[in-house]
């Protein structure tokens, strides 16, 4: 019998307790209030024991409710330690109601135990510097609160200053300069300060001793396995070459013919483009990769699938699928400068090559050392200081020994560098577009004088078909702007627009739609509607679009920006 209640009924029981045993300690008269005297039968750890392990064991319980809601077998570990020692310390102090209560929460979690399979997350050591910030900040505003909300008990006016000093000192177990006339306050502040303090060190020195668990990365193995797959099966998708990212982990199908690339970006398992290999052995790997989500207590997610992909996902995996946009296609053999249409793109182009740019389309084993550098050199001048971005639709790298079959175009203006392209191989007869990058004083216009010299060099390479940039909810700007258009879909456009001021939402659809492509849709997969905001935010993450609380790796080779720039 399934108990998928209980991961959540323990992890909301375990927040609640935990405040309420924050509260009785900080806040001096709580106990003889009607919620002070409700806590005392509720089963916290050691509720009914002295203010100063209340409010240790209350920071605990917070810290272990997200875990028990995400059904980590730890956290389950600590609570069935825990609640045997909050009943035996209940029974001693005659609180027959809260032993009883503690028991039967005890019951419900070893009965539910199965729910909690889940196994910790990738970690680094970086997480005990991150606790040891956040606990001492909680440490000296609980601190600086508890020294305070007792002025009846202080001798003299201690100021602010002296306040914090003694809250600094008494987290180290040194009295400090306040002075208490009651022992009984004096005491408990000085144990609640010591509890904080201890608190902190332990688990700091506990997250920075353990062994560290790597960060997702792609081995040399994995690494060679799925190009393989790719070079038989790389045409089936423009963004299967982006699974060559060395900050994805993999996972492969048993035949290992199937392979989903991945990453895990708090607490959501996020997957990019369709799997690659073989469509019969997708089913596969898509079972292994929900298996792996369940394991750990992920949330599956897939950013960026095709159509043909995402009806794998939905079907296999019981997910849904919602179309975030459109990939801007080109068939390089339809491709043409001609044309009324053409006219606008036809004049920008002509009027840059006049300006002076000559222009280059080769592949990257065509390119000497010393050009290479260039190129390096020259992208991260012009990204200056902007977060590199990038994660479904950018390798991340440029000019590794192992990409030679990627295409760059560059243009150059008196022998110096002012613009860079950077495409990756899409099966044999493909390339999808990785980056666009120009310097600050370039012409405009200088990015479609590269992709229409691309697109026109493009046979001469054997290429047939070029994947631009991704428009972000192109077909509602496509139809919001028409006559006929409703109120809600003209209104979902102007929120579009405005977003626009912060990404690049409509300049890439109009960019995009300058050289007339096929527009492809792709879909982001999701398991439930109430784990959308959940997955967008990662994703703004993965893409290096939200940066707070991220370390930036640093890569054996210069990475280049994969946002591009439109003109």
């Amino acid at each position: 019998m399934k108990h998928s209640w209980i991961p959540a009924a323990a992890g909301y029981a375990s927040l609640t307790i935990g405040l309420l045993d924050i509260a009785k300690a900080v806040l001096p008269h709580f106990g003889q209030s009607r919620i002070g005297a409700w806590s005392e039968v509720l089963p916290g750890i050691v509720t009914t024991v002295a203010r100063a392990t209340s409010l240790v064991v209350g920071i605990l319980l917070v810290m272990i409710a997200h875990a028990l809601r995400r059904r980590k077998v730890r956290a389950w570990r600590a609570v069935v330690v825990l609640l045997p020692v909050s009943t035996a310390i209940s029974i001693l102090h005659q609180h027959v109601a809260t032993a009883l209560i503690s028991l039967a929460l005890l019951a419900a979690l070893v009965a539910g135990s199965g729910e909690f399979a889940a196994l910790p997350d990738p970690r680094s050591r970086w997480r005990a510097l991150g606790n040891l910030l956040v606990l001492c900040v909680i440490d000296v505003g609980l601190g600086f609160l508890i020294v305070s909300l007792h002025p009846r008990s202080v001798v003299g006016h201690p100021t602010v200053l002296n306040r914090l000093e003694h809250v600094l000192l008494g987290l180290a177990g040194i009295e400090g300069p306040i002075t208490f006339t009651s022992a009984r306050v004096s005491d408990l502040v000085y144990f609640s300060l010591l509890g904080l303090g201890t608190l902190t060190a332990v688990t700091t020195l506990y997250l920075a001793l353990r062994p560290a668990r790597p960060v997702a990365e792609l081995s040399e193995e994995d690494e060679r396995r799925l190009r393989e797959l790719l070079s038989r099966h790389g045409e089936r998708d423009s963004l299967g070459y982006f699974a060559l990212r060395r900050d994805k982990s993999v996972l492969f199908s048993p035949s290992g013919k199937a392979a989903i690339a991945y990453r895990v970006v708090a607490g959501v398992m996020l997957a990019s483009g369709d799997p690659i290999g073989d469509p019969e052995a997708w089913p596969a790997a898509i079972k292994v990769f929900m298996a792996e989500a369940r394991r750990h207590a992920w949330v599956p997610a897939v950013i960026g699938c095709g159509e043909t992909g995402g009806e794998v996902w939905t079907r296999e995996a019981g997910m849904s699928a919602l179309e975030i946009g459109d990939e801007a296609v080109v068939e390089v053999a339809d491709f043409t400068l001609e044309g009324r249409a053409m006219r606008n793109v036809r004049q920008m182009v002509n009027r840059t090559e006049r300006a002076g740019y000559t222009c280059r389309v080769q592949r990257v084993s065509a390119l000497s050392e010393e050009e290479l550098e260039d190129v390096r050199q020259a992208a991260d001048a012009w990204r200056g200081s902007q977060t590199e971005r990038g994660y479904s639709m950018a390798l991340g790298r440029f000019g590794d020994p192992a990409d030679t079959d990627c295409l760059v175009a560059t243009a150059a203006k008196d022998g110096e560098l002012k613009a860079v392209l950077h495409f990756v191989p899409w099966g044999p007869r493909g390339a999808s577009l990785d980056l666009m990058r120009r310097a600050h004083d370039a012409d405009p216009g200088l990015n479609e004088l590269l992709i229409v010299k691309s697109l026109q060099a493009a046979p001469s390479l054997g290429i047939t078909q070029v994947s631009l940039n991704f428009a972000m909810f192109r077909a509602a700007l496509a139809r919001g702007e028409r006559l006929g258009a409703g109120p809600v879909l003209r209104a979902w456009r102007g929120v579009l627009i405005f977003l626009s001021h912060w990404f690049q939402i409509e300049s890439l659809y109009r960019f995009n739609a300058k050289f007339r492509p096929i527009w492809e849709p792709r879909f982001v997969i999701y398991p439930n509607a109430r784990d959308l905001p959940r997955i967008g935010v990662s994703a703004l993450q993965a893409e290096a679009f939200i940066t707070v609380g991220r370390f930036r790796r640093r890569l054996r080779l210069p990475r280049l920006n994969p946002a591009p720039l439109a003109s």
